[in-house]
């Protein structure tokens, strides 16, 4: 799939196909000792890389994350980390 310029994706469809992983330069690292399971990064994630089991988090799915931060930023108790993506 060819992008345009700024990554606009024109085709209608989902997410689903347009893995968005690649685009990175942070990752959320996950501190699960840490979570509380409040679920709030799986609700306000715009790509859906937080996959849910049974009412809970699960780890992230790399290949939709794309760095946004905005897990890190909603949770309550900082147990999300974004460091930097390493190639």
């Amino acid at each position: 799939m060819k992008y345009s310029i700024g990554a606009v994706i024109e085709e209608t469809g989902s997410s689903v196909g347009t893995k968005t992983g690649g685009w990175r330069t942070l990752k959320p690292f996950w501190h699960k000792e840490k979570c509380i399971q409040c679920m709030l990064c799986w609700l306000d994630c715009p790509d859906i890389a937080i996959p849910e089991q049974e009412g809970k988090r699960i780890e992230t799915d790399f290949e939709f994350c794309k760095g946004c931060g905005i897990c890190a930023q909603v949770c309550p108790v900082k147990c999300i980390e974004m460091v930097k993506e390493e190639k």
